[in-house]
């Protein structure tokens, strides 16, 4: 029998974002998983490998190898495969492509995140940065709250206006503060060391969900944005002791490891929205939801075969 390989046109025809959501949920209801990270180099290219297991869904090894220099001779910077295994006999049952995973990945853990904490009649989405994250988001905020005027900030205008275009009905904002003070659900997914969304902008009734920082040195929100907020995450295996958006303010005292109020394996215990709160969502990504995002792929392919 015959590998699927799964490209990324094909793969994205058959999924949905709120379906997406739920298949999420479904995985945190498995055993959970166990993960590692392999990362090899020859300076300036790496060779990043990620590996999940989950007990009665299968394994999956996710490969990213980034060449900086590229993008010079009109090349992707990142290309990579997921292969998919089965939990049975460890067969490989499908390559998954790359992109398409972490597509759907990346932004449907943020929208489960937002559909169990923020406002389900949300109508301001503000998307802060405009990369090929900023991309995704907007489709999938725009499914999962479909009321909503999805508006973009970013620190270069021209990027954001491009994004925009390419969106129709999506709309650039130029003043981030008050951009911020007016949404339901400001969704951040920016690169930057500092933080951009500042707590005193918020106001209770919102939705923080925080994307972009994913090393030790990065924070997106400041500590007042914290301390005002009841606080969740996708994971804390792989968040509080890896990325700087929690693990500054705890080495700072700002924050205790208990404020972190649950994460998607206690998924039950995210609250229904109450206007009189602000929450706060850090979306830290892991191999353990490729697999999921990966195995749902396969099911959806196997399903229109």
């Amino acid at each position: 029998m015959s590998i699927p390989i799964i490209g990324f046109d094909e793969g994205d025809a058959l999924l949905d974002w709120v379906e997406f959501t739920n298949a999420l949920a479904a995985g945190h209801e498995l055993p959970k998983a166990e993960i590692g990270d392999t990362f090899l180099y020859r300076s300036p290219d790496t060779l990043l490998s990620r590996s999940a297991w989950i007990d009665g869904m299968g394994l999956a090894v996710k490969t990213a190898n980034i060449f900086p220099g590229n993008p010079a001779a009109g090349k992707p910077m990142i290309n990579g495969s997921v292969s998919l295994y089965s939990d049975t006999d460890g067969s490989l049952e499908a390559l998954v492509d790359f992109h398409l995973v972490t597509k759907w990945k990346t932004a449907g853990d943020s929208l489960l995140g937002a559909l169990r904490l923020a406002n389900p009649e949300a109508t301001e989405v503000l998307i802060v940065g405009a990369g090929t994250v900023g991309g995704s988001l907007i489709d999938a905020f725009s499914t999962g709250f479909p009321k909503a005027q999805i508006r973009v900030w970013n620190r270069t205008l021209p990027k954001a206006r491009d994004l925009v275009d390419s969106r129709p009905g999506t709309k650039v904002e130029t003043d981030l503060e008050g951009a911020v003070r007016n949404a339901d659900i400001i969704v951040s997914a920016t690169m930057s060391s500092t933080p951009v969304i500042k707590g005193e902008w918020l106001h209770p009734g919102q939705h923080l969900n925080m994307i972009g920082a994913y090393r030790p040195d990065m924070r997106e929100a400041d500590n007042t944005a914290l301390t005002r907020s009841q606080i969740y995450t996708d994971s804390f295996d792989t968040t509080l002791d890896h990325i700087g958006e929690f693990m500054i303010p705890l080495a700072a005292g700002v924050i205790k490891r208990e404020d972190v109020l649950a994460d998607f394996y206690d998924i039950e215990s995210f609250p229904q929205y109450d206007p009189s709160q602000i929450t706060l969502f850090k979306n830290g990504g892991g191999a353990h939801l490729d697999l999921m995002t990966s195995h749902h792929i396969l099911q959806k392919w196997k399903a229109k075969a």
